[in-house]
């Protein structure tokens, strides 16, 4: 069995503050903090997976310029996808089609989540929000679109209590959730232990192997009508869609004719 575990930051253990998660300043002792975080969240999803049964793991690094994962402290068992000028995942078909069931490890809340550690979608600068379909969707929701495009289910996500909550609500309970932290303010919570939360990913990617075959790739009607609005002209003014046309101030929208295409507005 081929596990596929996409990753971001903002939901690892850990992790609570902007300048832990940043990428802008490679120096930052705080964002050399949030990588080596992030292998800790990392390596135990990887162990449950292996535990569980599967045979083959691939971590792809998802977060930012996806240039984040420190190589020397990435279990040995794994392989990863890194790097810069990533292609397309329309012209990365072929290599997703290849796995039976993926996870998103260290996830977020969609953008206005009142209860969301550092939760935004796509810009954690602007506050944009984004619907496809006329269903408001995070991050979590964009690729479990794309992922099922390819076939490919989800059935872990971790991060805080308000992004697996998300996972859940659009995915069913059957996705096993592993909360890592409670949100009272957008920097602020209550958070795990790394140790302790690793115990808890670790069971949870062992868990999750067993529910493969009850979770179903999550499939939206074709074509895809995606929206995205901005919080104010200015920031829709600087947007420069791939696709997508401006229909009022804030406001651009698109139809995608195919689903995993819906992160190229």
């Amino acid at each position: 069995m081929r596990i596929l575990i996409l990753t971001d930051l903002e939901g690892i253990s850990g992790v609570c503050a902007w300048k832990q998660a940043t990428t802008r300043d490679q120096a930052s002792v705080y964002y050399q903090e949030g990588r080596r975080l992030l292998m800790g969240d990392i390596n135990a999803a990887i162990d449950g997976c292996l535990e569980g049964g599967a045979t083959d793991v691939v971590v792809v690094d998802n977060h930012g310029a996806n240039y984040n994962f420190v190589p020397e402290l990435m279990d040995p068992r794994a392989q990863y996808l890194v790097g810069q000028g990533r292609p397309s995942f329309r012209e990365m078909e072929p290599f997703y089609r290849g796995f039976d069931a993926a996870m998103l490890v260290g996830h977020h809340a969609m953008a206005g989540t009142p209860d969301g550690i550092l939760s935004h979608t796509m810009s954690s600068q602007r506050g944009d929000h984004y619907w496809l379909n006329g269903l408001e969707m995070g991050e979590t929701g964009m690729f479990a679109v794309l992922l099922g495009d390819f076939g490919v289910p989800i059935v872990m996500v971790t991060g805080d209590e308000a992004s697996c909550r998300e996972a859940t609500d659009l995915l069913g309970q059957q996705v096993v959730p592993v909360v890592v932290k409670q949100g009272f303010a957008a920097q602020y919570g209550l958070l795990l232990a790394p140790e302790a939360a690793h115990r808890l990913i670790r069971e949870g990617a062992k868990e999750a192997i067993t529910r493969v075959s009850q979770c179903a790739p999550f499939v939206l009607e074709l074509p895809v009508h995606g929206r995205v609005r901005f919080p104010d002209k200015s920031a829709a003014d600087g947007f420069r869609p791939k696709r997508a046309h401006r229909v009022d101030d804030y406001t651009f929208e698109v139809d995608f004719e195919r689903a995993c295409d819906v992160l190229e507005f």
